[in-house]
């Protein structure tokens, strides 16, 4: 199977990436942490750091991909981005089929690990 060329190729795009961004402002919304109130995502790049870390072979191997977010009270802080792949995600990235339904519930943080001071943010899919 060849590898993916770009990210319009790859289950980590535009679409999957916008999605995201609108679920992180929910779950911000949603949480009860006094340093997230008033937080929300302005974005998440579907660029990640590297392109190469949009081949099946990386994402299998590394099981992440690397990008950034703008996130905070404007939702213009930058901040480093890890998306960490689980066993559903990591099948159906290596399908080549939707991200979406791999983003955990936006009623708890717990797929979340978010410093503030340090402006970055884990991510942990299905």
């Amino acid at each position: 199977m060849p590898e993916i060329e770009s990210n319009r190729d790859s289950p980590f795009n535009e679409e999957f990436c916008t999605q995201l961004e609108y679920h992180l402002g929910q779950t911000f919304a949603n949480s009860n942490r006094p340093d997230l109130k008033g937080f929300w995502c302005d974005g998440v790049s579907w660029f990640p750091a590297m392109d190469t870390q949009l081949t099946q072979k990386c994402v299998n191997d590394t099981r992440k991909i690397v990008t950034k977010a703008w996130i905070g009270k404007t939702g213009q802080d930058e901040y480093h981005m890890t998306i960490h792949f689980g066993k559903s995600s990591l099948r159906r990235f290596a399908k080549g089929t939707e991200l979406i339904d791999c983003i955990p519930s936006e009623e708890t943080l717990d797929w979340i690990d978010i410093d503030t001071h340090k402006r970055t943010i884990e991510l942990r899919l299905k």
